[in-house]
């Protein structure tokens, strides 16, 4: 039997030598390792040999195979470079090279960076603050009540497990709004120029929302800061960011962490603020903003009988649909990893 087995090894290996082509060497393999291949049989008739001999017998067996099927592999690595040689042929250096493909940064990301730059010029420092974030940040430090609508279900997405004794549960950030706490917590002491851009979560999704979306919080806290730093620093980003024909302007509303609040206007480059399907009479909704509450001061650390400061808070993906000369109907196509769509910018 061992003789039988070394035979088929040789035989083997010679027929592996002299396969000429993929096809051939396949062949050959179904001819010794297939289930009717000489090496299967063989094995099967192992029963045959006496008990002590066995173990022997196994160890040569599989060696045999193991060796076929590594002269197999080897072979066929051959016969594969082979066959290239003969497609490519010759090699003419002369030729120019083919470009490979490039990628780019996805439309949000430029986005966000360009944001970045123009805050950075009137010194703001960038920050990001958690996605996954807890209770107090979020809501309870910046003076919402306990049965504010944001803190149902249906609005905010809570993460299960324990809540924090003093923080309470945990959840994705709605909003970066969070970040002005935080930051505070770590200047400990004004002046404060952040500049927080993170990724929000929101139980929402139609063609002006989705789920996930970016927002960039801005915080100024220092002495003596009014409406008018405020109303300065929205007409600076407008400018930078639609172009110096734009105008901003500031409406009263309500938010639950700034006092006085406002919604943040820019004129329509459209119709050039005259009025239009587009627009509510010349104006697009651009955010909100305020003058920071003396509560959210307050538990931020900072006196608010010394200090007060203005916040912003915007939609990365709002602003940058609302650009001049982008035409985007729903907000969800800028993550559809559409390529068609993606491949334009």
């Amino acid at each position: 039997m061992e003789e039988e087995l070394i035979g088929i090894k040789n035989t083997a290996l010679s027929f592996i030598l002299e396969a000429e082509d993929l096809e051939n060497l396949e062949e050959t393999k179904l001819q010794f390792l297939g289930r009717s291949g000489k090496l299967t049989l063989a094995l099967k008739e192992i029963i045959k040999v006496p008990v002590e001999k066995r173990k022997e017998f196994g160890l040569l067996a599989n060696e045999v195979k193991q060796t076929i099927e590594d002269a197999i592999e080897i072979q066929k690595s051959k016969l594969k470079t082979q066959k290239l040689g003969k497609i490519v042929g010759k090699i003419d250096v002369t030729n120019p090279g083919i470009k490979p493909l490039l990628g780019h940064l996805h439309l949000v990301t430029q986005a966000i960076e360009e944001i970045t730059n123009i805050f950075e010029k009137i010194s703001f420092e960038k920050l990001r603050y958690p996605e996954v974030e807890w209770d107090w940040y979020v809501f309870e430090a910046l003076n919402f009540p306990d049965n504010h609508p944001a803190r149902d279900d249906w609005e905010t997405f809570f993460i299960k497990g324990n809540a924090d004794p003093k923080k309470g549960p945990m959840l994705l950030a709605p909003h970066t709004s969070g970040g002005q706490i935080r930051e505070m917590e770590r200047k400990q002491k004004p002046p404060i120029r952040m500049l927080n851009i993170a990724k929000c979560y929101r139980r929402q999704s139609d063609i002006s929302h989705s789920p996930m979306f970016h927002q960039f919080e801005g915080l100024v806290v220092d002495k003596d800061i009014s409406i008018t730093n405020l109303k300065g620093t929205l007409d600076y980003f407008v400018k930078s960011w639609f172009g110096e024909k734009r105008q901003s302007r500031i409406r009263p509303y309500h938010f639950q962490f700034t006092e006085p609040s406002f919604e943040v206007d820019v004129s329509c480059g459209v119709c050039k603020g005259l009025g239009c399907k587009l627009c509510k009479a010349g104006w697009l909704e651009m955010g909100g903003a305020g003058m920071v509450h003396p509560n959210v001061l307050k538990a931020g650390g900072i006196d608010p009988n010394k200090y007060t400061g203005f916040a912003f808070g915007w939609g990365v993906e709002r602003v940058l649909m609302m650009r001049e000369g982008l035409k985007i109907d729903d907000l969800r196509i800028l993550y559809s990893n559409n390529l068609e769509f993606l491949q334009q910018f």
